[in-house]
C-alpha cells in the first residue's frame, strides 16, 4: 500500500464496471473506471497549473460525485485535502484558507458568493462544479502524471474548533486514514457491493474516513445525499441501503414522520452512530424501528476518528456507554487527569487512545499538539469512568465542548463573535440538554449599562458570523456571570441555573 490513492486504483483495475458511486439527487452514477478517469484529468491539470506535492485545496462541497472525484484527484497530484463545510461563512472558511495556505479552492456553485468574499492570493486555481464539468471533458489534458506520496505523508488537513476560538488543522497521515477506514469496515462487516449511504458531511472525519474510505476500501457502492430525514427514508428503501452512519438525531428525526411507518427497510446491516452516548430508552426507540444491527462508535477528528464502540448485543445492558474495549488497532485507557495513573473502577479520568489513526498534530501549533500527543497518547478531553465490568461512560467534556446533533460546537469560538457586539459585557456560551440534537445552543448574555438588546437582534448578529450549527438557539439574560476565583466561568452552573 503506498498511499490511499492505491484504493482507487485497485477498484478501477479489479472492478471497473462496477457502480463507485450514486448521487440520487442528480440521478448520477459512476463507476469505479469513470471515477478513475475523472480525478486522473482533475490531477493532470491540477499539475498543469504548477501544483507541487504538499500543497493544499479546498474541497468546498457538498456530497457529491465531485467530492470523491476532488477528494482523489488532490491526493493524486500529491496535494493535501482541506475539507470545507458548506455551511461556514465566508469569514470562516477564509480563515481555514489562510492558515492552511492553501493552492486553490474547488466550490459548489451555490456557494460561488462567499467564495468571491475570501482572500485568494495564494491560489493557482478556484473551480466551480460547473468548471469541473469542462475540465472532464477535455481531451487536451496528459494523464498519467499523478504524483506518489508516501504512506505517512499528510493527506489531510481537518478543522475543528478549539477552545482558544480559532479552529485548529488536525494533520492525518495517510496511513491514520487508511486504518481508519480499516476500523470502519471491520466492526460494520462491510462486504464488497454493500450500499453504504452518506448524508452527514463528507467535510467531517467519520463521514469522510469512516464510510467514504472504508467503502471505498471494501469495494462497496457509495451513495451521497444530503440529510433530510425524509429523504434518508426514501434513499435508504428504494436503494436497499445496508449501511449508514450518522449522528442520534438522524435516527430520531425520522420518527417523527407520519409516513415513517409507511418504510421498510429491511436490507439494513448496520446502523452506526457517532458524536454522543444514547440514552437507553432512546436505544430501546431506535432497535425497535431500524432493523439491522445499531452500533455506537467513539472517536474524535484527532485520533481519525477512531476509539471505542459499542457493540449491538451490549446496547441491552450497557446503553449510555461508548463501549469497553478499543476499536480494531486501537488501545483505550481512563487516567487520572492530576497523577496520570490508570484509573479504578467507578473512578473518574480522562479518556487517552493510542493507535495508528491518530494525528501527526495541529498545524502551525506546536503548543496545542504537546498538550494532545504525549508519549504516543492522545489525551481527549473528555471526562469518563470505567464500571465494574469495565464499560466506559462519559461524564463531561474536559473543553466544554459541546455536540449538538453530532457536531462539536466551542463556546470560546461563539463567545468571541457575541463578545464583539458593542452593547455585551459579558456571555457565556454552554449546552443545555436536547431530546433531538443531544445539546443545543445557549448563551448567558450581561449587557453593558444603558444598553439594551433583545434575543431576536443577538441571534441574528451570530447568524451572518457563524455556521448554523454554532449559532446560540436561546439567550439568557444575567446581571453577572458565575466564575471561580481564577476567573473561569462556571459551566455546571450555569446549566444548573437554566432550563430549556
Amino acid at each position: 500500500m503506498e498511499n490511499l490513492v492505491s484504493l482507487l486504483k485497485r477498484n478501477a483495475a479489479k472492478y471497473p464496471q462496477d457502480l463507485g458511486v450514486y448521487w440520487p439527487k442528480g440521478d448520477l452514477y459512476f463507476t469505479w473506471q469513470e471515477i478513475e478517469q475523472r480525478s486522473d484529468k482533475l490531477a493532470a491539470y491540477f499539475i498543469e497549473k504548477d501544483f507541487q506535492p504538499g500543497e493544499k485545496v479546498g474541497l468546498y462541497l457538498n456530497n457529491t460525485p465531485d467530492f470523491v472525484i476532488g477528494f482523489f484527484a488532490i491526493l493524486k497530484a500529491g496535494g493535501i485535502v482541506v475539507p470545507i463545510n458548506p455551511k461556514l461563512t465566508a469569514a470562516e472558511v477564509n480563515y481555514i484558507i489562510s492558515d492552511s495556505l492553501a493552492s486553490g479552492i474547488i466550490y459548489a456553485d451555490f456557494l460561488k458568493e462567499n467564495v468571491e468574499e475570501i482572500n485568494k492570493n495564494n491560489f493557482k486555481f478556484y473551480l466551480s462544479t460547473g468548471e469541473l464539468q469542462e475540465i472532464y471533458k477535455s481531451q487536451n489534458l496528459v494523464l498519467g502524471k499523478t504524483v506518489k506520496r508516501n504512506f505517512d505523508d499528510i493527506a489531510e488537513i481537518l478543522y475543528t474548533s478549539g477552545t482558544t476560538g480559532k479552529p485548529k488543522g488536525v494533520l492525518l497521515s495517510h496511513r491514520a486514514i487508511y486504518f481508519a477506514g480499516m476500523m470502519y469496515i471491520y466492526e460494520m462487516n462491510i462486504y464488497y457491493r454493500d450500499k453504504v449511504l452518506i448524508l452527514m458531511p463528507l467535510t467531517h472525519s467519520a463521514p469522510l474516513n469512516l464510510t467514504m474510505i472504508g467503502g471505498v476500501m471494501a469495494g462497496a457502492e457509495l451513495v451521497l445525499g444530503d440529510y433530510h430525514p425524509q429523504d434518508f427514508l426514501e434513499i435508504a428503501q428504494k436503494e436497499k441501503i445496508h449501511h449508514f452512519f450518522g449522528a442520534p438525531v438522524a435516527y430520531l428525526l425520522p420518527l417523527q414522520l407520519p409516513s415513517f411507518k409507511n418504510y421498510e427497510l429491511p436490507e439494513a446491516k448496520s446502523w452506526s452512530y457517532g458524536g454522543a452516548p444514547l440514552s437507553k430508552d432512546k436505544v430501546e426507540v431506535i432497535m425497535k424501528n431500524y432493523p439491522g444491527k445499531v452500533v455506537c462508535v467513539y472517536g474524535l477528528t484527532e485520533a481519525g476518528p477512531n476509539g471505542t464502540s459499542l457493540k449491538y448485543e451490549e446496547h441491552f445492558f450497557h446503553a449510555g456507554s461508548i463501549g469497553c474495549r478499543g476499536t480494531v488497532n486501537m488501545e483505550v485507557k481512563i487516567v487520572n487527569t492530576e497523577t496520570g495513573k490508570e484509573c479504578m473502577p467507578n473512578e473518574p479520568g480522562e479518556i487517552i487512545l493510542r493507535g495508528p489513526t491518530l494525528m501527526e498534530g495541529y498545524l502551525n501549533n506546536p503548543e496545542a499538539t504537546a498538550e494532545t500527543l504525549k508519549d504516543g497518547w492522545l489525551y481527549t478531553g473528555d471526562i469518563a469512568y470505567r464500571d465494574e465490568e469495565g464499560y466506559i461512560y462519559i461524564l463531561d467534556r474536559k473543553k466544554d465542548m459541546i455536540i449538538t446533533g453530532g457536531v462539536n460546537v466551542y463556546p470560546k469560538e461563539v463567545e468571541d463573535v457575541l463578545l464583539s457586539m458593542p452593547e455585551i459585557a459579558d456571555v457565556a456560551v454552554f449546552g443545555l440538554p436536547h431530546p433531538e440534537w443531544g445539546e443545543t445552543v445557549c448563551a448567558t448574555v450581561v449587557l453593558k449599562p444603558g444598553a439594551t438588546l433583545t434575543e431576536e437582534r443577538i441571534i441574528e448578529y451570530a447568524a451572518k458570523r457563524l455556521a448554523k450549527y454554532k449559532q446560540p438557539k436561546v439567550i439568557f439574560f444575567a446581571d453577572t456571570i458565575p466564575r471561580n476565583p481564577s476567573g473561569k466561568i462556571l459551566k455546571k452552573v450555569l446549566k444548573e441555573t437554566y432550563k430549556l
